[in-house]
């Protein structure tokens, strides 16, 4: 912005309470701004450079803590657990993320204000108020306050600082971006698959024994997993997550879905315990109607008619598994879930 010359008379000769109640009966009073001390920078041009190659730095550590916000997607497991003075034991991946991405955010601010109070022109400016509607002259006038505005910044002739300053604005979108990775599995399918597979032994999550078809009564509900998988297992969170089946024995004659009758044994079906409205586990069992109640949001299931959504906010019905008995008189799978388990999502199809 371009400077503006105060006439020596219009200064006050002291800043007390004569000269407020001057201003208070006379609205266009002079608001009695000091004189402008330059700065070192306005001076000095090695101190101005200086500046320029601080805010610079600035600007360039923000692009590298970009990248380390990168590369800590890449590097750090989910469940990698650290220990860091003096936050204690924290996720290593959250760490890094919050760290990085802090500092990257922190730099361009600190670089832009640094740029601002040490390079960027100082001089305070009074101007009358003048009314809302824009006649010519004042749009004139705007632009050619930008345009000394824009000289002023010395964006042009301080070439380093707006290449670097253009770089860290560049890199900074691409930790947003790094984080639609969360919204699915890409590039691998891991939503599509579970442990279970032809063969697999149903096991009881309480007694963690082989579940047999009479273990199974007519109106209970019993939570099972697939063998080999072992609570204290690496990944037996995200396993389980994806495997956890709920097994209910209705009589045959009660099952009105075609298709669930065949899959089940003797009216015992396996259905995925995991809610297909945000995959909360599904624990609520009423024997005479056969549904079952997510806690959560309320979404209902009819696991007499394939499991079908009765009520709530659930998009499909719970996926089946279907079910055998083995040479040994356990229950066991015939396969994975032929569709995914949980929410929908953007490769679900």
């Amino acid at each position: 912005m371009s400077s503006q010359e105060i006439p020596e008379e219009n200064l006050p000769a002291e800043q007390g309470p004569a000269h407020a109640v001057d201003q208070a009966h006379d609205p266009f009073a002079d608001p009695g701004l000091p004189a402008h001390k330059p700065r070192i920078q306005d001076i000095d041009e090695r101190a101005a450079n200086r500046s320029e190659r601080a805010v610079a730095s600035m600007f360039l550590l923000s692009m590298l803590a970009t990248v380390g916000f990168i590369a800590s997607y890449v590097i750090f497991p989910v469940d990698k657990i650290v220990y860091i003075f003096p936050f204690g034991h924290v996720s290593a991946l959250n760490f890094s993320l919050g760290l990085t991405l802090g500092l990257a955010l922190f730099l361009i601010g600190a670089g832009a204000v640094h740029w601002a109070r040490t390079l960027m022109s100082d001089v305070e400016v009074a101007d009358d108020r003048h009314a809302i509607e824009a006649p010519p002259e004042v749009k004139a006038k705007v632009l050619a306050d930008f345009k000394a505005g824009a000289e002023e910044s010395v964006l042009g002739r301080r070439k380093l600082i707006r290449n670097t300053m253009f770089g860290a604005l560049a890199l900074v979108p691409l930790s947003g971006v790094m984080l639609l990775r969360d919204l699915g599995p890409l590039p691998e399918k891991k939503l599509r698959k579970t442990l279970w597979a032809k063969g697999k032994q149903l096991v009881n999550m309480n007694t963690m024994e082989p579940l047999r078809p009479e273990d199974v009564v007519v109106g209970s509900l019993t939570f099972a997993m697939p063998e080999g998988l072992e609570e204290h297992d690496e990944d037996f969170q995200t396993q389980i997550a994806k495997a956890a089946l709920m097994i209910i024995r209705i009589e045959p004659d009660n099952i009105k879905d075609k298709r669930e009758r065949e899959w089940a044994h003797e009216g015992i079906v396996a259905f995925s315990k995991i809610c297909t409205h945000v995959g909360c586990p599904i624990s609520l069992y009423e024997q005479q109607t056969h549904h079952v109640l997510c806690p959560c949001h309320q979404s209902t299931f009819d696991l007499s008619d394939g499991a079908r959504v009765i009520f709530g906010p659930a998009g499909h019905a719970l996926p089946q598994l279907r079910i055998g008995v083995n040479s040994e008189g356990n229950l066991e799978a015939l396969g994975d879930f032929e569709e995914p388990v949980g929410p929908a999502f953007w490769e679900r199809g």
